[in-house]
């Protein structure tokens, strides 16, 4: 199926995709022993999933609140829009705890994830994010808990199968058994 990019991805690029995501640290050889098919194909098809930019890195998933920074929030920042995004995209790089930042419709014009060791601690870094000159108000909302982690895996399984989810490698699959 085509996404709206034009990249094409199929059942075996999702079952693919769900092997790595399951288990980061398997080898190629063992992915093309799951999925049936030979090792070649498998690097083949990774090779281009990470030249289309589908497949974005293969770094551990890090837990914030595991390392000491249990509080998550958002934060919408309205910017002077004299002086533009790149001031102040620059200036929240180099703070550690802005995990994301993005422009944004509507009233503002940034919206940032950002965590803190705690509430005294999140104080602390709007602070240091608001101190941008380029940066005219924020608004922040602490986030009480995590309903859905961030994933991607779901989407990928409607983009190449059109809706049908993906068999999960090792699982029984309904249509064929």
């Amino acid at each position: 199926m085509t996404t709206g990019q034009g990249v094409q991805l199929d059942g075996l690029d999702a079952r693919l995709i769900a092997l790595l995501a399951a288990e980061p640290r398997i080898g190629v050889l063992e992915c093309s022993r799951r999925l049936g098919v030979a090792r070649g194909t498998v690097q083949a098809r990774l090779d281009k999933l990470v030249e289309r930019g589908v497949v974005t890195g293969f770094g551990p998933d890090i837990s914030p609140a595991a390392i000491g920074f249990g509080v998550t929030s958002f934060v919408t920042l309205e910017i002077s829009q004299r002086q533009g995004h790149d001031p102040v995209t620059a200036h929240l790089a180099g703070i550690p705890e802005v995990l994301e930042a993005h422009t944004i419709t509507g009233s503002s014009d940034v919206l940032c994830r950002i965590v803190a060791r705690s509430n005294a601690d999140l104080q602390r870094v709007i602070d240091q994010i608001v101190s941008s000159s380029g940066i005219t108000r924020a608004s922040t909302i602490i986030a009480l808990a995590e309903q859905i982690r961030y994933r991607v895996l779901p989407l990928v399984s409607s983009a190449a199968t059109g809706d049908r989810p993906v068999r999960r490698v090792g699982w029984p699959d309904p249509e064929r058994d």
